[in-house]
């Protein structure tokens, strides 16, 4: 109780002053995700207008040859097109496995619209996180509410920075919609007040302990959305083989899917070991805590569980062979158990991390 005693008061005016810049960031997220939105459907309509122009040509070149040398145009000219004469499955005149674009690539004013909103948005974000910290004097990830808004903001900065490196603006719709539904959730769902922490949960190890967890999480977050365009890609190149007709033209501004599955890959290599600390640092601060490393507590049984789920995830395509779909899959099921830990568990389950309170 002395401990309590000798907190530094709540600052209320800056708690105020981060709600409302956290309802701020999350209406230009919101915007910035409909500009992400709007440059797919427009990339969409350009393609297909580009594929049926490029198509046009094929066939007025077959004509003016008078079929002479048809049998030789249509093995070159038309080569990269499916039977119905859209772009291949991967769309190479556009963008190759190394994510970069063609001079082919369709101007995309509207993306960088995008980018630019969500800058603006991650700064109003993260003067919100921190304002909070620095009412509650404490680092700002003690409940559901302050590890929902903190861990939306690493994923939306980790996605700006990852744009200095590759052009990943095809994700942004998902990873921006990822950020948007994370911070509505928190503020609709989890409402929280600024206090103090329980005296459980200070102390130091919290730091170290949930910065990695929440990086950690922010990194299997982006390799989720990675793994589902895997599969519409995936879904995507098998209907062009069967010669079937291209309904996501949009799709071909997105790497192979074999591209994608290693990007998520290796992301999820990084999480992983983030992931493992993250139980490790958790069992030293139990042992501080509460005098044992482990207790099979909820939280502590289905941390465990993910990071089951992500090393089998890891061995099986490694060594295993699972490639393709199968590895999505089974990376999308540990996203599940990730998301599963922290509510579910966090809400439903009774043990002795529920002092976090929601």
């Amino acid at each position: 109780m002395l401990r309590i005693a000798t907190l530094a008061p709540i600052n209320e005016t800056l708690g105020t002053y981060s709600q409302l810049f956290m309802l701020l960031a999350a209406m230009v997220y919101m915007v910035a995700f409909i500009c992400f939105a709007l440059d797919l459907a427009k990339t969409n309509k350009t393609i297909a207008a580009l594929d049926a122009k490029a198509l046009e040509e094929d066939q007025r070149v077959l004509a003016s040859a008078g079929g002479q040398n048809a049998a030789a145009i249509g093995t070159v000219t038309p080569k990269r097109r499916g039977n119905n004469g859209r772009a291949d499955n991967v769309g190479e005149d556009v963008v190759n496995d190394e994510m970069t674009y063609t001079a082919l690539s369709p101007k995309r004013g509207i993306a960088k619209i995008a980018v630019v909103l969500t800058w603006l948005a991650v700064a109003l974000h993260g003067f919100a996180v921190v304002s909070r910290g620095l009412a509650a004097h404490r680092v700002p990830w003690g409940n559901m509410y302050e590890f929902l808004t903190t861990g939306a903001f690493v994923v939306a900065l980790v996605y700006l920075v990852a744009l200095f490196f590759k052009d990943l603006r095809f994700v942004g719709s998902f990873i921006i919609g990822l950020v948007t539904l994370m911070l509505c959730a928190a503020t609709i769902g989890f409402p929280t007040p600024v206090g103090h922490l329980v005296p459980a949960l200070q102390s130091p190890w919290i730091v170290i302990h949930v910065s990695i967890a929440v990086l950690a999480s922010a990194l299997f977050s982006i390799s989720f959305a990675m793994n589902v365009l895997q599969l519409l890609q995936h879904s995507r190149m098998n209907r062009l083989a069967e010669g079937k007709e291209d309904k996501l033209p949009f799709m071909r501004l997105v790497p192979g899917a074999g591209a994608l599955e290693n990007f998520a890959y290796r992301i999820n290599t990084i999480a992983f070991v983030m992931w493992t600390f993250t139980v490790m640092a958790g069992a030293i601060w139990a042992e501080a805590a509460w005098g044992r490393y482990w207790g099979w507590d909820p939280k502590e049984v289905w941390s465990f569980v993910i990071w089951v789920v992500y090393a089998g995830y890891l061995h099986a395509r490694a060594t295993g062979g699972w490639t393709g779909p199968r590895s999505a899959w089974l990376s999308i099921i540990g996203y599940g158990c990730v998301i599963f830990n922290f509510t579910i568990v966090n809400i439903y389950f009774n043990g002795l991390h529920s002092y976090a309170g929601v």
